[in-house]
């Protein structure tokens, strides 16, 4: 069985996000770090195939989150940006915490 997301918590004093997925697992994104990842065409090319960390130009905030179907959600940026769709098991494999930590970025 698939693993999802049950909760976002958005913590802008930390400039951060708090994840939890459905197996109880929890870690938090820090708002650049999920700017950099972003999986859009425009910031990893149309055939890229694997996903880099492209660094954003000025710290962000996450202005707004949407869902996407039962699959992804999408991120509002401050610097105005916004076509990335994170899928759950992409975000799930970019988990920063130590226990996660030895992942690599998902293809």
């Amino acid at each position: 069985m698939a693993v999802h997301l049950t909760e976002i918590h958005r913590q802008p004093e930390k400039r951060s996000l708090r994840l939890s997925w459905s197996d109880g697992h929890s870690a938090e994104f820090d708002f650049d770090y999920l700017r950099g990842y972003c999986p859009c065409a425009t910031c990893q090319g149309h055939s890229a195939q694997k996903v880099e960390f492209h660094p954003p130009r000025r710290p962000v905030t996450i202005e707004g989150i949407e869902p996407v179907g039962n699959y992804a959600v999408a991120f509002a940026f401050s610097d105005g940006h916004g076509t990335g769709i994170y899928r759950f098991d992409f975000l799930r494999d970019l988990c920063p915490c130590p226990r996660c930590a030895g992942n690599e970025a998902p293809a």
